[in-house]
């Protein structure tokens, strides 16, 4: 598959874009383990605004070879910074929320992203699941919290939300409207010329919500390891994934590709089992099983589909 053929509506067979997703929710994982390892080399809002920076610059060449850099009309503009917003939105109030809430709350605030993407996609675009598919968003939520307690019922009924979780929801409420938007918004251009400027008017919010910080990041006291991270973060985390999001939801719709996110926490779990060797409590199987289940599920279209 060509990024050019991206926004062409192509008769792509459905299981490769599921494999698609499924790739792409195992390198949405690995950052998770990659910003944890550089976390504390950076600022956290600056690593996401350098992120999106390198990003546009890698993906720069490639945009300006192939479809030539002009500037999109102001309604285009529009378009991909309601797109941006809703990403670099979600990524401020994350690491705001942060400071007053664990990771824990916010993985498990999380898991509500793919039932409220259903709902913008409803509104927005009359999208009809069934209710079989959206029944089964429930046992996905469930199976994904299960995972994050690591089955324990003691640390859920520890579980208390705070400032922060209000904060962070609000932040997913900006995040589920992500790939609604983006099919929504999208008119037929090429899918990589949506994915760069998406990434350049996200680097104009980033810099809105953060840009005073950087007089005071300390340049040369970053690491090779850091700035290695930050590429690896801004070419298979950001540019891929982006790119197969957008091109995904076109086949599949917004519901079906966010359900997809059920599957970052046993992702997690087994990346921190391949590099770390630490293996995850069989308590998490349970879990495991109902996202599985679930989202078999969710995937599977009706009869006149």
């Amino acid at each position: 598959m060509s990024f050019r053929g991206a926004g062409s509506g192509s008769s792509t067979p459905l299981w490769k874009i599921h494999c698609l997703m499924l790739f792409t929710a195992g390198l949405v994982s690995t950052s998770f383990t990659v910003g944890k390892a550089i976390a504390g080399g950076l600022d956290p809002a600056m690593l996401t605004l350098l992120r999106f920076v390198a990003a546009v610059l890698i993906f720069l060449p490639y945009i300006q070879k192939t479809y030539g850099l002009k500037l999109p009309p102001l309604k285009s503009l529009l378009r991909y910074a309601a797109i941006s917003f809703a990403l670099t939105g979600f990524f401020w109030l994350m690491f705001l929320s942060l400071q007053s809430t664990t990771a824990r709350n916010t993985g498990v605030i999380f898991t509500l992203v793919p039932g409220i993407s259903g709902l913008y996609s409803a509104i927005l675009l009359r999208e009809r699941l069934g209710r079989n598919r959206l029944l089964a968003l429930i046992p996905a939520t469930i199976g994904a919290v299960w995972v994050l307690f690591m089955g324990s019922l003691d640390l859920f009924l520890a579980f208390a939300l705070n400032t922060g979780d209000l904060i962070f929801f609000c932040g997913c409420l900006l995040m589920a409207f992500y790939t609604p938007l983006v099919k929504l918004l999208h008119r037929r251009e090429p899918m990589a010329v949506m994915t760069f400027w998406i990434l350049i008017t996200g680097c104009g919010w980033l810099l809105l919500f953060s840009g005073y910080r950087l007089p005071s990041v300390a340049w040369s006291a970053i690491s090779t390891e850091v700035w290695a991270g930050i590429v690896y973060l801004a070419v298979f985390c950001t540019i891929i994934t982006f790119f197969l999001t957008q091109y995904s939801l076109l086949f599949l719709g917004p519901t079906k590709v966010m359900a997809y996110s059920y599957l970052y926490p046993p992702f997690i779990l087994v990346l921190d089992w391949i590099f770390a060797g630490t293996l995850p409590p069989w308590q998490t199987l349970p879990g495991v099983f109902l996202i599985i289940a679930a989202l078999f599920i969710v995937q599977q279209g009706e009869k006149q589909e």
